[in-house]
């Protein structure tokens, strides 16, 4: 049986919404003005929350405060990291964004965090498919309704890894062990998360029993590399562009990529549509705010996101780390959660999950 997340965005292709808001307006020019205009105009500050000038516009007027709800070096750290070090540097922002890492619960804690400061447009957080699927697991109080989106950027690919020396060749070979009990496979994200979904919808697309994996769950895609490179789990399954170091290195090795075609930063691992498993799976990865953001403010970070991903740099990085450009403004965004999280019910019932 296929399973499908339907998220599934192709090289090149710039996602189902549109990639700009037209007429656009860049951030940085919005924010540079702002001062000159509350001055001029008679606009207002609205302290924590920044400034809104008579025109309708918003602009932060302290650092903006990006939120990854895991530990370092796993997807969310990335994210948060890479887009907080463009932003600066391409001088999209006028204060250097800050990152600050919360990890616990699957994403949980760094969630309660965000929905502990509703209406505060200076704190954002980066997000993927656990805001849908540890909520569907009863394993947090906050799911994707709680939050604003704010857009959605690209996508990545699940890559299932072995060690080196690893006497597994194929994905079949890694489903055979997984099912006997001969072997652990760690993920970055909890049970009934992402990279366990991942797993056993993979697991069950082989013809094995998904519900016998013994899935050992990390904070972080970034923690799971590291057990497995330590021998404490003997597979992993994490993003692709999680994995790039360790795969470049030749620490570990990847039987198959989730992708429905090859991926370039890791040509040469096979999808596991290439080995017969009839299965993909996406990582949408996006940026979210508290509940409570106005327009203006919604609208300065949607279009602020935007803006980033036209540079180069952005290009450049999203290349290097094996991510596909999908952008999609809040509106937009909003409803592909509500969409897939429906897509996700239907696979948790089907693997034993839910």
């Amino acid at each position: 049986m296929s399973l499908l997340t339907k998220t599934h965005v192709g090289p090149g292709t710039p996602g189902s919404g549109t990639f700009r808001r037209a007429p656009g307006f860049r951030a940085a020019a919005v924010a540079a003005a702002l001062p000159l205009l509350l001055a001029a105009c008679g606009g207002t500050d609205d302290g924590a929350t920044g400034g809104t000038a008579e025109d309708g516009t918003w602009a932060p007027t302290q650092a903006i405060e990006i939120t990854a709800p895991a530990a370092t070096g796993g997807g969310w750290d990335t994210l948060a990291r890479t887009s907080a070090r463009l932003l600066e540097e391409e001088g999209l922002v006028d204060h250097s964004p800050q990152v600050v890492n919360k990890p616990g619960a699957g994403g949980a804690i760094g969630w309660g965090y965000i929905a502990n400061n509703p209406g505060d447009p200076h704190k954002l957080f980066v997000t993927s498919p656990p805001i849908l699927l540890v909520p569907m697991a009863g394993d947090s109080d906050y799911d994707h309704d709680n939050f604003t989106p704010i857009a959605r950027l690209a996508t990545d690919y699940m890559v299932y890894l072995v060690a080196a020396d690893s006497d597994i060749e194929t994905f079949a070979d890694l489903a055979e062990q997984v099912e006997s009990g001969a072997l652990s496979v760690g993920g970055g994200s909890g049970p009934g998360s992402m990279d366990h979904v991942a797993l056993a919808g993979a697991l069950r697309a082989a013809g094995a029993d998904a519900t016998q994996a013994n899935y050992i769950p990390f904070d972080g895609g970034g923690e799971a590399l590291t057990s497995l490179l330590g021998g404490h789990v003997d597979a992993a399954v994490v993003g692709v562009g999680e994995a790039l170091g360790m795969l470049e290195s030749g620490d570990l090795r990847a039987v198959g990529v989730s992708s429905a075609e090859r991926v370039d930063v890791v040509a040469e691992v096979p999808t596991l549509v290439e080995q017969d498993i009839d299965f993909t799976f996406d990582i949408w990865r996006g940026v979210m705010g508290p509940t409570d953001l106005t327009e203006p403010q919604i609208a300065y970070h949607e279009t602020l996101f935007a803006d980033l991903m036209e540079t180069e740099a952005w290009k450049e990085e999203s290349a290097r780390l094996g991510w596909t450009d999908a952008y999609q403004d809040s509106e937009e965004f909003g409803a592909f959660l509500d969409d897939t999280r429906g897509e996700f019910a239907e696979i948790l019932t089907e693997v034993g999950l839910q």
